[in-house]
This record gives structure tokens, sequence and C-alpha cells, in this order.
């Protein structure tokens, strides 16, 4: 017969109850962009903030072939990945926690945390992006009055760099000041759309939609990406 003791602190200390797994299952299908009820395993490990390649994580592994094995939650594909879902007696049982407030809360979930994280960074940087845009307008304003004329290649240069400066600059102003906190209950995606687009021409709201992707990127924040620093 099988020590309970022994079996009990084979169990990592960090990991989740079966019902905190089924809520970071219902959580992480309702913040996918392609409106699937199905997520794959390292999505699940997102929302419960756990590493991979943890103990913790094989734990959760395991719960999840058991939770299958139960019905609560049933297998798929989705581009040949195995994904998993609740069941309807999955949703029933998660509920049933709920109202015997019998179910932790979740770790901070991934899209709030990249919201924090942008705001944060935004913080930190919008003062030197700003720098950057006067520094480049300055360095206009001495090809403007330079004589004889600059070289059109000092133009072209210039122009490249302000627009990156000013990219970077926009991003930040709306991670800091535009970028509304998410609310877990839905997908935090960024659209493209503001406030007021509506009236705008068809035309225009294409072109401001175009001219808003990747203001979320912080990649594209990185100095050493090439051009003019």
């Amino acid at each position: 017969m099988p020590n309970p003791d022994r079996r009990q602190r084979s169990i990592p200390v960090e990991a989740p109850t079966d019902e905190l797994v089924l809520a970071a299952i219902e959580r992480a299908a309702l913040h996918r962009t392609n409106n699937t009820p199905a997520v794959p395993v390292w999505a699940i490990l997102e929302h419960l903030a756990l590493a991979r390649r943890s103990a913790a994580a094989r734990h959760v592994r395991a719960r999840v072939s058991e939770l299958h094995q139960r019905g609560l939650i049933e297998r798929s594909r989705h581009h040949g990945i195995e994904t998993w879902g609740l069941t309807s007696s999955g949703h029933r049982h998660l509920q049933r926690a709920r109202r015997r407030d019998e179910l932790p809360a979740l770790p901070e979930s991934p899209q709030h945390r990249a919201w924090r994280n942008a705001r944060t960074t935004a913080g930190h940087e919008i003062e030197r992006f700003r720098a950057a845009v006067r520094a480049r307008l300055a360095e206009a304003a001495v090809l403007l009055d330079a004589d004889p004329p600059p070289r059109s290649d000092d133009w072209l240069e210039l122009a490249d760099a302000l627009q990156r400066a000013c990219r970077h600059f926009g991003s930040a102003n709306y991670c800091l000041y535009e970028w509304r906190e998410p609310d877990d209950a839905r997908a935090d995606i960024d659209s493209g759309v503001n406030p007021g687009d509506d009236a705008l021409e068809h035309s225009e709201r294409v072109r401001m939609r175009a001219l808003r992707s990747g203001r979320r990127n912080l990649a594209l924040w990185d100095d050493t990406r090439g051009g003019r620093r």
C-alpha cells in the first residue's frame, strides 16, 4: 500500500488544484484570438504562471490527463497541436466550486501582465523618446539652414530616423495613456480602432488602422535594429 505521506510529498508545493487548472483552461480560451474553446497545454501553463519545464508543470500535465478521463475536459487538435477545452460537466464543476468559494484566484493573466509591463516600460522610456524626437527635429532645422544645401541622402536618412523616433514616442504614449487596463472576461486584442473612428471616411479609417499597427509591440522600441540612433 503506498505511503500517503510519500505521495503527498511528491506533489510540488506550487502545484494548482484541479479546479484551478479548469479555471486556467476557461480563461485561456476566453483570451484566444481565434475564438476557439480549446487551448494547448502551454497556454494553460501561462495562465497558471508556471514554467513549462517545472515540476508543477509536469503535475499539471498529469492532472490534464486525469481531468480528461473524468470527462471534465475534452481533447481536440488545432493545426496539428493537441488542445483542451471544458466539457459541459467541466463547466458545471467549475461553477459549483465558485459558488462554494472553493476556487483560489488565478495568477495575473498574460494579457494583463503585458499591459502592466508596457505601461511600466513606457513610463521609463517616454522621456528618452521625447528627447530623440527633439534631436531629430533639431537636425532637420540645421539641414534646412545649411549652405550649401545638404545632399539628398542626408534628408532621406534623417526622414527614416525621424519616422522611427516618432513611432517610438507615439507607441509609448499609447501604452502609457491610451491602452486601457484589460478586462479578463474577454480577450484584449488591439484592433487598431479608436473611439471616434466612425466619423472618419472609410479610406481614412483604413489608413489610421495601418498606422496604429504594432503600437503595443515593445520589441519595436529596440534602438539596435538598425538605422541611426
